[in-house]
């Protein structure tokens, strides 16, 4: 377990990520090579600020960088989502990656977040030991937590991003696929994006959903797994089923390589790291011809934040200048270790997604958190994310 007052960082989580189909750095440094050495009106479509930012990914990947400044790198994560973009998309792609990494360590905000996290649903149908769904408070539907988001506002949503975020994810406080109407929303991401990620239990991924997964703009699939034997996943995923997601994972290759073989959706089981017992040679073994990634994330004590003891982290939380959430009612907050809103932005329904990112509010909370000040807001002071 991670200690109250070790450092999460959020940004770089991933304890270990194993790639079965591992396309390595080299070939990919020398496509971003080939890229900056071709005719330059490809990229006549991009504004003055993106070619400038796509001269400091080249300068950082490709020329050794700037010293002193922080330095734009490729994680493997990363190289398998660039083998799988296309050449013309790759420098949308590498500018949008660079605003991702770069823009929270040098405090640069721009008119959108680079990453939005779009809840479906807040409701799960599992209460895992790690997460805030264990809370009776936040789940119970009397006090205005739980509900779905509806496919208008979804799709407003969409609407507002498409063209300015490229780093997307459905998934938050719930199990995106206990929501209604996710068929619909899955097909109107279609093409969208170049970066769209969802997280699932896979406990109600039934062939329906399968095919509506595979015909979505979802690229990558994140099934959430922490262990390879009972009773030890259902001690962990409470409420859950190893063999039930394991057998839904099963039929959701099998229609993958039948029917959908030209598929670039990278498909991944992934665990919080929480229990000495949990192992991942045994992840790699039970679940790794599954996927094409079996990776364990660090556990970060965010069950109830509420609740924690006071830290003197002093470090600004690079989450908001990342990525903004937005719940199933079109609230938006800026992080989800907040998971009742105490620190809510404002709502969609009355402002957009550029406006809410650039709002006094949200800057009010960035400078507390740049001025080492974030000890005077709540739940900041007692949450370790950096």
């Amino acid at each position: 377990m991670t200690s109250q007052n070790q450092l999460y960082q959020k940004h770089n989580s991933f304890v270990e990520l194993r790639n079965h189909n591992h396309q390595g750095i080299e070939k990919t440094l020398n496509r971003i090579a080939t890229l900056r050495s071709s005719n330059p009106e490809r990229n006549q479509f991009l504004s003055s600020d993106q070619q400038s930012i796509l001269q400091r990914v080249y300068r950082d990947l490709l020329d050794g960088g700037v010293p002193e400044e922080p330095q734009f790198t490729l994680s493997p994560n990363v190289v398998e989502e660039i083998a799988r973009i296309e050449d013309s998309d790759l420098p949308r792609y590498l500018i949008h990656r660079y605003r991702y990494e770069i823009y929270p360590q040098n405090h640069t905000l721009d008119s959108y977040p680079p990453y939005l996290q779009i809840e479906p649903t807040s409701i799960c149908n599992y209460r895992c030991v790690f997460c805030y769904q264990t809370d009776d408070v936040f789940t119970q539907r009397k006090n205005g937590f739980m509900g779905h988001m509806t496919f208008e506002t979804f799709r407003g949503i969409i609407d507002q991003a498409e063209g300015h975020i490229e780093f997307i994810s459905l998934a938050s406080r719930g199990e995106p696929l206990l929501c209604p109407e996710i068929e619909e929303m899955l097909a109107y991401t279609r093409g969208k994006f170049l970066n769209l990620k969802m997280n699932t239990n896979a406990s109600m991924l039934d062939e329906r959903k399968a095919h509506a997964i595979l015909q979505s703009g979802i690229q990558t699939l994140v099934f959430s797994a922490d262990a390879a034997q009972e009773p030890l996943y259902s001690q962990l995923r409470v409420n859950g089923k190893l063999e039930r997601v394991l057998s839904n994972i099963k039929q959701f290759q099998k229609i993958k390589e039948s029917q959908y073989r030209n598929s670039k959706i990278i498909t991944r089981v992934s665990g919080v790291k929480f229990d000495e017992r949990q192992n991942l040679d045994d992840m790699e073994q039970y679940w790794g011809e599954l996927v094409d990634q079996v990776a364990f994330v660090n556990y970060n004590p965010w069950e109830n934040v509420y609740d924690s003891p006071l830290t003197e982290v002093n470090q600004s939380c690079s989450d908001l200048w990342r990525r903004m959430f937005v719940w199933w009612d079109g609230t938006v907050n800026p992080c989800d270790v907040d998971y009742k809103s105490t620190l809510a932005i404002g709502t969609l329904k009355t402002a957009n997604t550029s406006q809410l990112w650039q709002s006094d509010i949200y800057n009010q909370l960035r400078r507390l958190h740049f001025n080492q000040q974030r000890s005077q807001k709540s739940p900041c002071n007692r949450c370790t994310v950096v």
